[in-house]
């Protein structure tokens, strides 16, 4: 079997446009409520939503939330503030949730 040309990528679950590159992930061990998220450097065909602050496991932040740019659904969000020194490395990188994203040219 021929290995698969290009990056490996990661898709919308819904539309199959592509969000993300595989070597863009940080960590693979994020928590969303509804499971799984990966924590990604990069994301690209995205429209970002509105600023908020929402108290997550790791504490209070600014997110914004990212939306696929084909279809609208709602992916994860965009890190825009972290409040505790601690978790100063997460601002300006995107959660995607693991269910919402799909393997693509693996």
């Amino acid at each position: 079997m021929a290995d698969p040309i290009g990056p490996r990528l990661y898709s919308c679950y819904r539309c199959r446009n592509i969000v993300s590159c595989h070597d863009d992930i940080i960590s693979k061990s994020f928590q969303s409520s509804s499971g799984r998220a990966f924590l990604f450097s990069h994301t690209m065909n995205i429209i970002l939503g509105h600023k908020m602050d929402r108290r997550l496991i790791t504490g209070l932040h600014t997110i914004a939330n990212i939306y696929c740019s084909d279809c609208g659904e709602l992916l994860g969000w965009k890190y825009e503030r972290a409040y505790d020194d601690l978790q100063k490395y997460k601002e300006g990188k995107f959660a995607l949730e693991k269910f919402k994203i799909v393997n693509e040219n693996w």
